[in-house]
């Protein structure tokens, strides 16, 4: 297990670790939110992932931060985590309930890495990530991915930090796109920002409950949006087909995507990747500029 910083800062921008060394005039500032991230939680292929493309983002000169769910089974005294109280404060508002949200952050020190965890008592507390100890998925785990991916949005808001490219992974991002690139188009945090979604195959979720549509609606997010790929059954493929609709890049993150995803990425004209296996590092950084129009 890796050992952590015994102090990490609240996450005021002056306090977060830097890369000094290196000297890259096209530095970008990069937003990963992630469903998983080793330490943390228990290994896994995404999980690796998730620690491993910050760090060598990171180490390629690139200012990044970085935001995971606080899921039940991450120790936070083990962890050192800590609440973050100026981030945290707020409520979310979903299914007509208002839940607080609360920040928590934590270091991982031997990858000079900051993560800011979204946490909640009702959708994270004592829970598991998709599934509890007999193996059924949770029923409102649609309803965790929506309170997560608005979270994750609040706060960067107050951090005031303004990324350009924000790159989701994952089943609990899943909704970030469609908030962004609507509900959160004109925050001068994402009003220009690029957005790249990871898929994988199915870690979670068959089928999500369909109540979880009826909990989308939020500002001027409505269910026209997104009809046209989630107008009936609503099970992970449709969630990844209404991610890489709000998407401007598409990374196939698994050999096993499903064809139907591949296929509905490709049709929508924006860049795709495809799965890049252990050799990810400069094929992500040159997607991104790809993304942003910065090739040579």
């Amino acid at each position: 297990m890796q050992r952590f910083l015994a102090n990490v800062s609240d996450g005021n921008s002056d306090d977060l670790v830097e890369n000094s060394n290196i000297v890259n005039m096209k530095a970008k500032k990069i937003l990963f939110i992630n469903t998983e991230m080793s330490p943390f939680v228990p290994e896994s292929a995404d999980a690796e992932m998730g620690l491993n493309l910050p760090q060598q983002i990171q180490e390629n000169g690139h200012e990044i931060r970085i935001f995971t769910p606080k899921w039940g089974m991450i120790n936070e005294r083990r962890n050192q985590l800590h609440e973050v109280i100026r981030l945290s404060g707020i409520n979310i508002i979903v299914d007509e309930t208002d839940r607080p949200l609360v920040i928590k952050v934590a270091s991982v020190a031997s990858a000079h890495l900051q993560v800011y965890f979204i946490d909640n008592d009702d959708y994270f507390a004592r829970r598991k990530m998709a599934r509890d100890d007999a193996g059924a998925e949770y029923d409102d785990n649609g309803e965790r991915a929506i309170f997560f991916a608005r979270g994750v949005l609040e706060t960067v808001k107050k951090l005031r930090w303004v990324p350009d490219v924000i790159h989701c992974s994952g089943w609990m991002p899943a909704f970030a796109p469609l908030y962004i690139k609507k509900a959160y188009k004109d925050e001068p945090s994402f009003t220009d920002v690029k957005v790249v979604y990871s898929v994988a195959s199915p870690s979670v979720a068959t089928k999500f409950v369909q109540h979880t549509l009826d909990c989308v609606s939020f500002k001027t997010v409505s269910g026209a949006d997104y009809s046209d790929v989630a107008a009936g059954d609503f099970s992970h493929v449709e969630l990844m087909k209404m991610a890489a609709k709000f998407s401007d890049g598409i990374i196939l993150d698994d050999p096993n995507v499903d064809p139907s995803i591949v296929e509905y990425a490709k049709s929508l004209n924006i860049p795709v990747l495809d799965y890049q296996g252990e050799d990810f590092k400069d094929a992500y950084s040159e997607f991104y500029d790809k993304v942003m129009g910065d090739e040579n």
